[in-house]
């Protein structure tokens, strides 16, 4: 069984993820001519990841490789263990076997992850933080929530302070050392943001952090998801995540769900 055959059923996240080229090699031999800030963003801001690179994308890189079946520990180190796992994924994919992720590979993982179900096909996973009956948020076409009318209120706080840095750029470690107002946000960064803003939290915290934060187990209306390389929330049923920027405009707004098989589920008391 190939790493790949293991990947579970997931929900389309965007139109804006770019196409898988029909010919490896020329995507690999075109990697600098299509990566775009964007595309960069997707782990990071640096490319290629190398052996021996360390840092945040490497952790979202063996969150992505353990979510197609791998049991890396996810330390932001690449190491040997990690570059198997990166060689094994590219041997499956059909591309070079280099112990390195290009841009264009990093694109290419990132659709194996969020998916494009086949045609006809829909999805078959949890989807978690689905809102009570009838109070579903919604996106407006710039990619804003818009919380429902019966809301809780802290519920319509974090939705409004969400809006506020909800197309901001992705920025390693934005949002924390007391930098409430920044000009980009990380995932911890983001979701403290928005939670702060609620009266939720009193200081930001990395992802791993919000592994033991409050209760265990999903919310009616506010569940976060958390790991030691990643987090995000689910609010009134809406995905508020860094790497869905690629969606419909840009936004950390999105109506698709993940699986959360790697993540811990915690939410708040009373909602």
């Amino acid at each position: 069984m190939t790493r790949l055959s293991r990947l579970l059923p997931v929900p389309v996240l965007v139109a804006g993820l770019l196409a898988l080229s029909a010919a490896p090699a020329a995507a690999n031999h075109t990697d600098r001519h299509h990566c775009t800030p964007d595309t960069r963003g997707a782990l990071g801001e640096r490319w290629p990841l190398n052996s021996g690179d360390q840092g945040q994308d490497i952790r979202v890189l063996q969150d992505f490789l353990n979510q197609l079946g791998d049991d890396l520990r996810i330390d932001g180190q690449f190491g040997p263990r990690t570059r198997r796992a990166v060689d094994g994924w590219k041997s499956a994919s059909g591309r070079e076997e280099d112990g390195r992720m290009t841009c264009g590979d990093i694109r290419v993982l990132r659709k194996a992850i969020v998916g494009v179900p086949e045609e006809g096909g829909r999805d078959e996973g949890p989807t978690p933080g689905d809102a009570p009956r009838g109070q579903q948020a919604r996106l407006t076409e710039g990619g804003l929530a818009v919380a429902p009318d019966g809301a809780p209120e802290k519920v319509k706080q974090i939705i409004a302070a969400g809006n506020e840095i909800a197309t901001k750029p992705y920025k390693y470690g934005g949002g924390h050392g007391g930098r409430w107002e920044d000009s980009g946000y990380d995932c911890s960064g983001s979701v403290s943001y928005a939670l702060y803003k609620a009266g939720l939290v009193q200081s930001s915290m990395p992802s791993g952090g919000f592994m033991n934060w409050e209760q265990a187990g999903e919310g009616d209306w506010v569940t976060v998801f958390a790991n030691e390389g990643h987090m995000y929330m689910v609010v009134a049923g809406l995905r508020f995540d860094t790497s869905g920027r690629k969606g419909t405009g840009a936004s950390r707004w999105q109506a698709e769900m993940r699986d959360p098989d790697a993540y811990k589920v915690r939410h708040v008391e009373g909602l």
